[in-house]
């Protein structure tokens, strides 16, 4: 039985339908991405879900004692008290316990008073009681992965802290279907990859929105699409529906081509002269009548972004030369003794966890900090563009139009003079909706037209600072299509995987304590690279630790050769990869079947098949690379 569902359910708010008879369901075990452009309704089919708002006409049915949690995307009012407390609130009255009793303890740091212990002892019990300190754990867990600081006062904290903490209170809830809208944003990689296993070892029954594809792709079980009012179920894959998303808009176009073809020759009919008239057939006016109903009904497919960069003169071949860069925050160390050339076309991300420094290190590079130590030169003919400066000149009581070209009705570019109006709907934004002011626009509109705004800039140098965040996937893929064909150089700081990958060629990586790593090519060739964590293994009782052979014992002369145990393993290792590589297709094969999908817990066991098979390649992959290696005499 389903978990929740929907049934023809619509909601307008003014215009043509957000939902137009929406139907579909969710059974346990699944997680359902739902697709869209931005402003298609995805937000508000969550929130008719979770309860916040009804529907016109339809249906909502949830299965008796079914509990939903719902990630918003805007930070709702009124939420006060430590990081600890607002997270503890999605636990319920076990969780305000918690919050109590943390709050206790941190007034005893402060004052140990003979009251204050008592008080801190009473709120002890309770949670024992309670059976508490589970939760605790889950509440710690959670704080720690997301790189949140438990006793931070919430109300002071950055947007993007606070949204890590709402989402952070979600994942604690454990509910029975979890609505998370754009989780990644503000997350570093890190916490991006725990939360990712957190859910699939969870098993939470999950329907979430996202722009972030490597997330998407992990997840996933089924996706589901809101266009132009319709929701429709592919039941299957990311990579498949994309396959079968650009089939049924060719059939469509093709539909609706041939359709418009043979309305103008109804149309002509009805034209011609008197005598026709005379003697048409009233059924074939029926129907040319009822041709134009249907035609002035369809709603067309939302245009798609045009972006196109005003490429400035190229600059000279040295771009930016660091030389024993150094600098710090306090005592704390930012960049130490960094020494890297960034030459004409080169492509650089920026990659390291929330907090270690790659913002300050794009400003380091582009010179608008100067360094403690060592030199950044800079070579000839720089035009430098920087999306993250463009956030702070836009004025939020200012209207879009006046946004652009700071309220001229013209804009020059590079192929000409184009009115603000024409421009703006290049980026989605019909001319009612350019009189609207900036702190009325979604985020993804508000990116959109930062995006906008950059664009009328010539620049032969281009630093994007986190550009992914509420962007839809399709523009998210146009502007990767744009990036790959600028001719520039691109200085970008992203925790999105997939665009890292698509678009970098090297890497600069914060690896703590100020050390920054070098690596060529995107997110996933420097995983491949980074060096393996050290670990010290812990000595089981009765077994002597592992003495190091010294360095004279050791034969390095001598290259080693496979054993035959080795050598057999090295033989068996392509078969086995294969081997691997056809079940997981098989088990992607498998959940592309909409029947199978129902089957909750065959799918949880399928998916999570599917995740231990990822971490059998990469073993066997590293394997025979290693035992290739020696074979080789490498």
């Amino acid at each position: 039985m389903s978990l929740l569902s929907i049934q023809s359910v619509s909601i307008a708010f003014g215009g043509p339908p957000v939902l137009d008879g929406a139907s579909f369901s969710i059974e346990r075990g699944e997680r359902v991405s739902l697709v869209g452009r931005n402003g298609a309704g995805k937000s508000t089919l969550m929130k008719l879900l979770d309860g916040t708002m009804l529907p016109d006409t339809g249906e909502i049915v949830r299965q008796g004692g079914v509990t939903v949690a719902r990630l918003e995307q805007d930070i709702p009012d009124g939420v006060h008290g430590t990081i600890y407390d607002v997270v503890a609130e999605g636990l319920g009255e076990d969780g305000r316990l918690l919050a109590r009793y943390h709050e206790a303890s941190l007034t005893v740091g402060v004052d140990a008073s003979e009251a204050n212990l008592k008080t801190l002892d009473r709120l002890h019990h309770a949670v024992d009681s309670a059976n508490g300190w589970r939760l605790h754990t889950r509440v710690e867990t959670v704080l720690e992965h997301l790189g949140l600081e438990a006793d931070a006062q919430f109300e002071k904290a950055s947007g993007g802290r606070k949204r890590q903490t709402l989402l952070a209170r979600a994942l604690v809830r454990q509910p029975d279907v979890l609505l998370l809208d754009e989780p990644t944003n503000h997350l570093d990689i890190d916490a991006i990859e725990w939360m990712e296993g957190y859910l699939i070892e969870q098993g939470i029954t999950l329907l979430f929105v996202t722009h972030d594809r490597a997330f998407l792709r992990r997840l996933a079980t089924r996706i589901l699409e809101l266009d132009r009012g319709k929701l429709v179920d592919w039941g299957t894959d990311y990579d498949t529906y994309l396959q079968r998303k650009d089939a049924a808009l060719d059939s469509e176009q093709k539909a609706w081509d041939e359709f418009d073809r043979k309305l103008a020759i109804e149309e002509k009919w009805i034209r011609t002269g008197i005598r026709a008239r005379r003697t048409r057939n009233e059924g074939r006016v029926r129907a040319l009548e009822a041709m134009r109903r249907d035609r002035q009904a369809r709603r067309e497919r939302v245009g798609t972004v045009r972006l196109a960069a005003q490429e400035a003169e190229r600059s000279g071949r040295l771009v930016i030369e660091a030389r024993d860069v150094s600098f710090a925050h306090g005592e704390r160390p930012i960049v130490r003794d960094l020494s890297t050339t960034i030459m004409r076309g080169d492509r650089v991300g920026l990659i390291g966890p929330n907090g270690s420094g790659k913002t300050t290190l794009l400003r380091l590079l582009l010179g608008e900090l100067p360094p403690a130590s060592g030199t950044v030169r800079h070579g000839t003919g720089l035009e430098v563009a920087y999306f993250d400066q463009l956030r702070d000149t836009l004025d939020p009581e200012r209207s879009v139009f006046d946004s652009i070209a700071d309220g001229a009705e013209w804009v020059q570019l590079t192929t000409g003079r184009q009115h603000v109006h024409g421009y703006l709907q290049d980026f989605l934004f019909p001319p009612d909706r350019a009189r609207t002011p900036v702190r009325a626009l979604s985020g993804g509109e508000r990116n959109r037209l930062l995006l906008a705004r950059l664009f009328t800039r010539s620049f032969n140098v281009l630093a994007l600072d986190e550009p992914t965040n509420d962007l839809d996937i399709e523009t998210l893929d146009l502007l990767e299509d744009l990036l790959i064909e600028f001719s520039g150089t691109l200085l970008v700081v992203s925790h999105d995987r997939d665009f890292l990958d698509h678009v970098v060629t090297s890497t600069l990586v914060m690896e703590g304590k100020g050390r920054v790593g070098e690596y060529a090519g995107g997110y996933s060739d420097w995983v491949r690279q980074r060096p393996a964590p050290v670990t010290t293994p812990t000595p089981r009782a009765g077994v002597p630790p592992t003495v190091a052979p010294s360095a004279t014992n050791r034969r390095a002369d001598k290259p080693r050769k496979l054993s035959f145990k080795e050598q057999k393993e090295l033989e068996a290792l392509p078969e086995r990869i294969d081997a691997l590589e056809q079940e997981k297709d098989a088990l992607y094969a498998r959940l592309s079947d909409p029947a199978f999908l129902r089957d909750g817990p065959a799918v949880s066991a399928t998916t999570a098949r599917l995740d231990a098979i990822e971490q059998e390649t990469a073993a066997a992959m590293a394997r025979w690379e290693a035992l290739e290696a020696v074979a080789s005499g490498g």
